[in-house]
């Protein structure tokens, strides 16, 4: 899911999300994303924000990623025909991360998608959200009713002690398991909460009412365990857990088998034919789960303290044979880490390259792109 601040355009013309006073008062710096105004960090930088989160709690305005709702008869079969993930088995208040694809077997964006009663709650990207609901409304047609939750704010709270912080109201909440939800009142405020995240570790989503999102944040942050934390420490926690960023590591010239996200495909569909499978794409992957894919999306480490950047091309023996998409400086591991897709054959791990940055050759290692181990709670 998405972080990364896309340009300067001036903040009086931008969106603002319904934290964006307490991003104020807490002293945030500011960049443009998605068309809003969003806190990059608060003050102590990123590397403290991110250390802190890994260590604590961090709490997320997420307020600007689209929480859609889908409703109608057999909802969830209907929405299967959308994506590679089994969503018909999917049980009540069950969540299953997944992405949308077109007929060339391209992701379109991914999501997070959760089964409440009688409806479907997905959250998309922010800068993608539009183009999400066209094409879910579209494929859909008369079968569902798609809205998007304007009125409503998402709040993330991620790290080891967020499961205390939230269980101060309610014990219940700190039973949910790893992709697991529930609807509970904090203090008199309703929540939708689910236990997930983009950080690789333990954490909470809260979707809640927009009027009650600067109340709830206010609670939250009175724990002495939890700090605001922006999108600078949230890309660099999820490139460290080896979490794809839409848009930058994955778009609709690349297949979920490209981008390694083969895992979300239904254990089904590896088994049928591809005619028997009904998303869109469905031929050119599971052809490509048979027969492979010429380039592969691969981590990377450096013996240097130079990140290697978004963009930057990778060589073997001059010949270029990739590219990164993803780069920073590891805070937890005091190194740089990236990501990109490389030719296949050179994706073993281990395997040696080379970039160039800034004039100068650099040599670079493929690695696995988790760098940090998952930490997600599954009791």
């Amino acid at each position: 899911m998405d972080t990364k601040a896309d340009g300067c355009e001036p903040t009086i013309s931008l969106l603002h999300t319904p934290l964006y006073a307490i991003h104020e008062q807490l002293g945030a710096k500011f960049a443009a994303f998605a068309g809003y105004a969003m806190p990059i960090e608060y003050g102590n930088g990123i590397k403290c924000e991110h250390l802190h989160t890994r260590a604590y709690a961090g709490l997320f305005d997420v307020s600007h990623m689209g929480q859609i709702e889908v409703r109608g008869k057999a909802v969830t079969g209907n929405f299967e025909a959308l994506v590679p993930s089994d969503i018909a088995s999917l049980a009540p208040y069950r969540q299953r991360y997944s992405v949308l694809t077109n007929d060339d077997g391209g992701i379109i964006d991914d999501l997070m998608i959760t089964r409440l009663e009688d409806q479907l709650f997905v959250v998309a990207n922010a800068a993608f959200k539009a183009r999400d609901l066209m094409h879910i409304k579209a494929r859909l047609g008369s079968a569902a009713t798609v809205e998007i939750q304007e009125d409503r704010a998402l709040i993330a709270l991620q790290g080891p002690a967020a499961s205390r912080c939230l269980g101060k109201w309610d014990k219940d909440i700190s039973r949910l398991a790893f992709m697991q939800a529930g609807h509970f009142r904090l203090a008199g405020i309703d929540c939708l909460i689910s236990r997930c995240g983009y950080t690789g570790g333990d954490g909470f989503e809260l979707s809640i009412a927009a009027a009650d999102a600067q109340p709830l944040a206010g609670m939250l942050l009175e724990d002495n365990t939890v700090q605001p934390v922006g999108l600078g420490a949230r890309d660099t926690l999820r490139l460290e857990a080896g979490l794809c960023l839409a848009g930058a590591d994955f778009d609709p010239e690349t297949t979920p088998v490209e981008a390694a996200l083969e895992w979300v495909i239904a254990a089904k569909y590896r088994n049928d034919p591809p005619t028997c499978a009904r998303f869109p794409g469905a031929a050119v992957i599971l052809n490509q789960l048979h027969d492979g894919v010429a380039r592969r999306r691969v981590g990377f480490t450096s013996a240097g303290r130079a990140p290697v950047r978004a963009d930057v091309i990778i060589l073997n023996d001059d010949r270029p044979v990739g590219r990164i998409t993803s780069g920073s400086y590891s805070p937890s591991l005091g190194a740089p880490i990236a990501m990109g897709y490389v030719e296949n054959e050179f994706t073993a791990i281990g395997t040696e390259l080379e970039v160039m940055i800034r004039g100068r050759t650099h040599t670079v290692y493929v690695a696995d792109p988790a760098f940090v181990p998952h930490s997600y709670y599954r009791p």
